[in-house]
């Protein structure tokens, strides 16, 4: 699948992939006392820093999930930065039934929902802690999600307000940390895996993005940032 110029090859991602498929089909549903109508799986896609490429994961992974043939929905939780609209293609405001539930907007098969389709491009959101809440209880529970298998999480950055909400209202299955292999992002991921322990949220595993550059000329490798530093992370703090 091709989207604003990010090609998703299923045959990198498949075997992650199934291996989650099977976790989450073996898991049994999380029993909170809300759930989201028709949906059975809440995977979210954090980092508690931001720029190592999360929203690009929470993409990829909502598509990958869809080739092989589940029903995936996709939430954009960054209220501040939503960048979901533009990664998935959709700019559109999304419709309304007739019991005043948003239709989510669709590509490739994901169904999507971003507060990006609900304001102006270039408007910057300040809101305070309780419209925040607010807001995200909307994108999860007035959303007419149909039965999804699968509901994937953008999360916003950091360890604040929008995360304790979501942990504390919807019903997560798991979270991917992503990070980038240098030190600096790996501090933040680990504070980050261990905040979702904290409040008993399993971690199922940590996604190194930007581990190597190939060269388009010679293809050698490069590992501009270092190599395995996720990999050792995961070894210890999971």
């Amino acid at each position: 699948a091709e989207y604003m110029g990010v090609g998703v090859r299923l045959g990198i991602f498949a075997q992650p992939m199934r291996t989650l498929c099977r976790f989450l089909t073996t898991r049994p549903p999380v029993a909170p006392t809300i759930r989201i109508p028709g949906v059975k799986y809440v995977v979210g896609v954090t980092s508690a820093k931001g720029g190592v490429g999360k929203s690009t994961t929470a993409v990829n992974l909502a598509v990958s999930l869809r080739l092989l043939g589940a029903s995936v929905g996709l939430v954009d939780a960054d209220l501040h930065g939503p960048s979901i609209p533009r990664m998935m293609n959709l700019n559109a405001a999304p419709q309304v039934t007739a019991d005043n539930r948003l239709i989510p907007l669709e590509n490739h098969g994901v169904k999507v929902m971003s507060m990006g389709f609900l304001m102006e491009q270039d408007k910057a959101l300040i809101w305070r802690g309780p419209m925040i809440q607010k807001a995200l209880w909307q994108l999860f529970m007035e959303v007419s999600w149909g039965q999804t298998d699968v509901l994937v999480v953008d999360f916003p950055p950091g360890t604040g307000d929008a995360h304790l909400t979501m942990i504390q209202r919807v019903p997560l299955s798991g979270v991917l940390v992503v990070s980038t292999p240098q030190d600096v992002a790996l501090n933040d991921a680990r504070r980050g895996a261990a905040m979702f322990k904290q409040l008993n949220v399993p971690v199922l595993g940590i996604v190194q993005n930007m581990s190597v550059f190939v060269c388009p000329h010679c293809k050698s490798s490069t590992h501009i940032f270092g190599s395995d530093g996720a990999r050792n992370t995961a070894k210890v703090s999971l």
